[in-house]
């Protein structure tokens, strides 16, 4: 059985085939092709011109995904370039952040040691409790002692666990 380089390969779904006129009117546009009328043309000379242009429709073909290839490789390098503006714009946030709670936590725990304890225990009460646990555990111990001391049991039991637990040296989770 005799094989034409002309034979139509499978295509991708969603491509469709062109006719073998307009093939031919678009691999006429390739260089070092030879114009033939495929209409008329006996089938010997239609194979003849599918065999003189099969080397230049393939490096068209391949020049044609080449350049295909560079344009979404532009898109995913403007995309990485997006990304890459966005995480440093989040990472200088998250410092300013962090810059920002370090000096508040240090103006609270100033704060909260220059209250009356009976005041202090008062107002830890009402924020959350982890929250609460962080300040009396970078209180001098004698006044978290005195401020534990003012609170009602329950909420003095509850922020000593959490205290504890995070003076654990290990991960208790």
């Amino acid at each position: 059985m005799k094989r034409s380089f002309c034979a139509r390969p499978a295509l991708p779904a969603g491509r469709a085939r062109l006719p073998l006129a307009a093939l031919a009117a678009v691999l006429l546009s390739v260089p070092g092709a030879r114009a033939a009328d495929t209409a008329n043309a006996p089938q010997d000379e239609v194979e003849r011109f599918c065999t003189n242009i099969a080397d230049a429709a393939r490096d068209r073909r391949y020049a044609l995904q080449a350049r295909e290839l560079d344009g979404l490789r532009g898109e995913v390098d403007a995309r990485i370039a997006a990304l890459e503006e966005k995480r440093a714009e989040y990472e200088a946030w998250l410092a300013r952040r962090d810059a920002f709670l370090a000096r508040a936590e240090g103006n609270l725990v100033q704060i909260y040691s220059n209250m009356r304890p009976d005041a202090a225990a008062e107002r830890l009460a009402e924020v959350r409790a982890e929250l609460a646990a962080a300040i009396l555990m970078k209180l001098e111990p004698r006044m978290a002692g005195v401020i534990l001391n003012e609170m009602n049991s329950k909420d003095a039991a509850a922020l000593t666990t959490i205290m504890a637990s995070a003076a654990r040296p290990e991960d208790p989770s």
